[in-house]
């Protein structure tokens, strides 16, 4: 049996480039990688989670966050975002659905100090 990963493994963890449906998670792998990441939901083709946030401002300050890690990982997520509210969905286009990467990012948004 494999070993689980760690939240901290996750959040430490870098991307890296993968291709071809061998590299997507299987069911299982990631309903048990959601466990560690709270509010996030996955259907096996993205993972996302929307992120409340008291105003705008607080709100722009978060989504520039999730873009610094994307271009840190050269991992990008779709990011919807209003007043007070941003959406954030990770897939592996490369995979066609859920890779690591993709809960690597997770954990390093988790990680993030909020308001």
């Amino acid at each position: 049996m494999p070993r689980r990963l760690t939240f901290a493994e996750l959040a430490e963890g870098a991307c890296r480039p993968l291709s071809g449906a061998g590299q997507r998670l299987d069911a299982a792998a990631l309903a048990a990688a959601l466990a560690l990441l709270p509010g996030w939901e996955g259907n096996g083709e993205a993972i996302a989670k929307s992120f409340p946030f008291p105003g705008y401002e607080a709100t722009l300050a978060f989504v520039n966050a999730v873009a610094r890690i994307a271009q840190e990982q050269d991992h990008h997520p779709d990011i919807a975002f209003g007043y007070g509210l941003c959406r954030v969905a990770w897939s592996t286009h490369s995979v066609g659905g859920v890779s690591r990467n993709d809960l690597i990012c997770a954990a390093k948004i988790e990680a993030l100090p909020r308001p």
